[in-house]
């Protein structure tokens, strides 16, 4: 079974909506990486940025996966929502800083978004 590539307007809103939470995630870690190795201490951490990417990556990967129409999409999304999750925790751990709330905000969000994506289309 040949796999289609999909433009938007073939996907569903649910699914789009996810794919805009992914790379929205993505570009929020990957710039928090950027500020808490400038901000050093605590926030530069290697497991802290480790998350950071690995959650960057796999938002990205979750997005590529359902922009091209892949039939595992709803795993990916699911890997993904776990690992958001453990990122958000992860950046709440920062009290009073903006720049981690905004993080694990979006990483709820993106959480949210490919958790109901990998039971709708399971």
């Amino acid at each position: 079974m040949p796999i289609q590539q999909l433009t938007l307007n073939q996907v569903h809103p649910g699914m789009e909506e996810c794919i805009q939470n992914c790379l929205d995630c993505y570009s929020i870690c990957l710039n928090t990486v950027a500020y808490c190795l400038q901000k050093g201490g605590h926030y530069g951490e290697p497991d802290h940025i480790r998350m950071l990417n690995d959650c960057a990556q796999i938002c990205q990967t979750s997005a590529d996966f359902m922009l091209r129409g892949s039939v595992l999409h709803a795993r990916t999304c699911g890997v993904c929502a776990e690992v958001c999750n453990f990122c958000a925790q992860d950046c709440d751990r920062m009290d009073n800083d903006a720049q981690m709330k905004a993080c694990a905000d979006m990483c709820r969000r993106c959480a949210e978004s490919c958790r109901q994506m990998s039971m709708a289309m399971a």
